[in-house]
């Protein structure tokens, strides 16, 4: 019988593993211990993890894909004794360079979040994967740990582990930037090692980040910079703050920025969303799965605003709801599952419960910062008012952007079982994410970023902070896209920034 490495790996640490596959991984209803197969372990411990001819394989035009697990500790404060997840990587290479698979150097991709998986590309042949093959990379896909295929974290997966809050808590506070930086990191040596620098080897790993991943490859340049050949991170240069406040102060004026631009651009939907503000306001609404639609809930479809094409899709929602409304008294079906399907919270619970976590260092909590600061007394709160009784007559009723509130764990149906742990994490104290020192000392890694001038996640003023605490930072900062430019035009967007971080084309702004 022979099993891979990787297999063999997660057997070899089954008594203290959780998380994952239920045929592996440890459960508390579940726990079994390897007894046998150790001389084939011992065996076949040093077998090169590209060498492993039990990877799942399959083709998309322009690359061979390979679906691989990794083994790491859950816990890298107590790496030897800690319990093992799995996280997962998809791998793309050119046909005519699977060969060389351990010579040419990787190019690892750091989705946007936190809590999203990394989706497969149609192809190999269009986009940023277009750009990386040509540079002569092979690409690594990350489905960050508790996303996709890396141990995903739900309300249910969390209840297969553990009883409490407390331990659910514990558990979740291992799923920050520091972490799936660290299990980047053991990916990287696991797949060079055996490279050699005299045959010129690179060893190095060449990071893209998107929105959150690039508040990972941050960390990453934080904590490991001698790993990192080049960096390039797009709408996602992070704020170097200790808690979320000074973020939510910067965003709240630009979601309200655009509101204004939205009713501008459909003016009719005022009145549409008053009447359906006031039908939520009076009437307990059902989605599908059994989640609340709140006046609230309603309100965070304006998420949507900060990509390409957002507007344009809310105003089909407040359409369809308005008409529904008309003809038929209530909601249809059709609506609801519209409106549920926009919603991620539900299916990416990570995106809610650690959202705020991703700000917090220092040991500082965050304390809700999102419902705090627009409870302030001042202009967002009279601009943001969603109490029907508080409107003033003919005000447009604002949209929310991406902001996290306590009610979110009543209304939403996957969030609800975890209402106690989210408020456990709310108040807890963290550590670093980031060192400024390593940051301003930084050599031999080329970095640059784009950052966009109406970005409604992440703030420009911020990120330019940051980029100068970075150096050899290149900033690009633009107006010819939203926030997702990096999907919309991925071919011409990491192109340029290759060549503004190489130095062939002058600082950007």
């Amino acid at each position: 019988m022979r099993l891979p490495l990787q297999l063999l790996s997660r057997l070899h640490n089954l008594s203290r593993t959780v998380g994952g596959d239920t045929n592996v991984f440890a459960s508390k209803t579940n726990k079994f211990v390897l007894q046998k197969h150790y001389r084939l372990f011992t065996t076949l411990k040093t077998m090169h993890p590209l060498d492993d001819q039990a990877v799942e394989t399959f083709s998309i035009p322009g690359a061979k894909v390979f679906d691989r697990y990794f083994v790491c500790p859950l816990d890298y404060s107590n790496e030897a004794t800690s319990p093992k997840i799995k996280v997962f990587v998809r791998h793309l290479v050119p046909f005519d360079k699977v060969s060389s698979m351990k010579k040419i150097p990787f190019f690892l991709y750091l989705q946007g979040g936190p809590g999203f998986e990394c989706s497969l590309p149609g192809n190999g042949t269009s986009g940023w994967v277009k750009v990386a093959f040509e540079k002569g990379y092979q690409v690594l896909l990350l489905d960050q740990r508790g996303t996709g295929f890396s141990s995903q974290i739900s309300a249910e997966s969390l209840d297969n582990l553990y009883d409490t809050d407390e331990e659910k808590a514990e558990y979740l506070s291992h799923f920050r930037a520091d972490s799936i930086v660290r299990d980047c990191e053991t990916i990287r040596k696991q797949l060079t090692v055996g490279r050699s620098t005299s045959n010129n080897e690179e060893s190095r790993i060449t990071l893209l980040g998107q929105s959150f991943g690039g508040f990972c490859i941050t960390t990453y340049l934080s904590l490991f910079p001698q790993s990192v050949q080049h960096a390039y991170i797009t709408g996602g240069v992070p704020p170097l703050v200790n808690n979320p406040d000074e973020v939510y102060k910067a965003l709240y004026p630009r979601i309200a920025q655009k509101n204004k631009l939205y009713y501008k651009k459909f003016p009719r939907d005022v009145a549409r969303v008053r009447q359906i503000h006031e039908y939520l306001t009076l009437n307990k609404v059902t989605l599908p799965n059994n989640g609340n639609l709140s006046p609230r809930r309603f309100l965070q479809l304006g998420l949507s605003f900060g990509g390409a094409g957002g507007y344009d899709t809310v105003h089909g929602i407040v359409q369809n709801a308005a008409n529904d409304l008309d003809r038929l008294g209530k909601f249809s079906y059709r609506t609801l599952n519209m409106i549920q399907e926009n919603q991620s919270w539900d299916t990416n619970v990570i995106y809610a419960i650690l959202h705020e976590a991703i700000y917090c260092q220092s040991n500082q909590a965050s304390r809700w910062s999102a419902e705090r600061i627009l409870n302030e007394k001042g202009p967002l709160a009279t601009e943001f008012e969603w109490r029907l009784e508080k409107l003033k007559k003919d005000q447009p009723v604002y949209f929310t952007g991406e902001t996290i509130y306590p009610f979110m764990f009543d209304d939403y149906a996957e969030l609800r079982p975890l209402k106690g742990v989210a408020q456990l994490l709310a108040f807890k104290r963290w550590g670093q994410l980031y060192d400024t020192e390593v940051l301003n000392k930084i050599e031999n890694v080329q970095v640059a970023g784009v950052s966009y001038f109406s970005d409604m996640y992440v703030d420009l003023k911020l990120s330019e902070k940051t980029a100068n605490q970075i150096n050899g930072f290149q900033q690009w900062i633009t107006n010819e896209y939203a926030h997702n430019g990096l999907r919309v035009d991925g071919e011409r967007i990491l192109e340029y920034l290759i060549k503004l971080a190489r130095g062939d084309i002058a600082y950007n702004r």
